[in-house]
């Protein structure tokens, strides 16, 4: 499905024939709301998006449906930088999914309580039972990103963690879980501009936190931690796929894709394209390949 360019013109005529009016049959309508082409166009494209993602919003009904019979279990991790998309992708994964058999999940600070116990007990807490799948925006390796930039872990809790979760993520495949990693990586200009969208528009002033207000400033900081993390914990059991969400569209369509591809099911549309876009979604090997190239070329990791 193709969207409008720039150039398009939307060919919808009302009026009477041989009148020479060019009245589209909406312009009265856009009036009343105060819209322009431009305006128009930014609506029109937006809903064709959402329809180009409607086959794969079925085809993941679809592969619910298969867990579901099979009783066989999958968590979906959501990482990345603040504003890399990880909310709108999951929205649109789950918007036409039985919610009997899925849950987001979204923890917060750590009580005192759980700062006592093992580290990753509360996120076992919240694992799938058999039929059922658990997206968690942000999860466990919150230890390996956020924590350690802003010193919310100690360095040995980092080292512990990046020694221990390899194996904890395999023993969890080993045992039937299906575990998707994604990384949704973004550039600085991008993230700089939804900040700025936040900042000025109450529907997502909600979004912004300290954290956030923090995370240009620290971008390096970021992006070094992002490298150990890929670096020590991309696996053959548990490998990390990386998406590029400048696109947000494309974003969305690709992890889509992505989730579609991790489990081994009969798809039920055979005619959709499964094929990741390969300038979208990347290996986490390759990922690593190219952050170690930018530094040798830079002195510095760029991504």
């Amino acid at each position: 499905m193709t969207t409008p360019t720039s150039n398009d013109v939307i060919p919808m005529h009302s009026g009477d024939e041989g009148s020479g009016a060019e009245e589209r049959v909406f312009d009265s309508l856009a009036a009343q709301h105060d819209m322009n082409d431009a305006k128009i166009k930014k609506v029109l494209t937006k809903y064709l998006q959402e329809q180009e993602l409607k086959p794969y919003q079925a085809e993941l009904v679809h592969m619910q449906k298969h867990l579901e019979s099979t009783g066989k279990r999958m968590i979906i991790l959501f990482e990345g930088r603040d504003a890399a998309g990880k909310g709108g992708t999951i929205r649109r994964v789950t918007r036409y999914m039985n919610e009997k058999h899925y849950r987001v999940v979204a923890l917060g600070k750590p009580t005192e309580h759980q700062m006592t116990q093992w580290f990753f007990q509360k996120y076992v807490g919240e694992f799938p039972r058999g039929g059922e799948i658990v997206l968690f925006d942000r999860s466990w390796y919150n230890r390996a990103m956020v924590e350690p930039v802003f010193g919310f872990c100690s360095e040995e809790q980092y080292k512990n963690f990046m020694k221990g979760v390899t194996g904890f993520e395999k023993e969890l495949v080993r045992q039937g879980t299906i575990l998707v990693k994604l990384y949704f990586s973004v550039t600085k200009d991008v993230q700089k501009s939804r900040f700025d969208r936040r900042k000025n528009d109450p529907l997502r002033q909600w979004k912004l936190s300290e954290v956030d207000m923090q995370a240009q400033e620290r971008w390096d900081d970021f992006t070094s931690v992002k490298y150990e993390m890929l670096k020590n914990t991309h696996s053959r059991p548990a490998p990390w796929t990386v998406i590029r969400s400048t696109d947000k569209h494309l974003c969305r369509l690709n992890a889509m894709k992505a989730i579609l591809n991790s489990v081994p099911y009969e798809k039920h549309d055979q005619e959709l394209d499964y094929v990741p876009n390969d300038r979208v979604v990347i290996s986490g090997a390759r990922e690593i390949e190219i952050m170690e190239q930018q530094r040798l070329k830079k002195g510095k990791f760029i991504g």
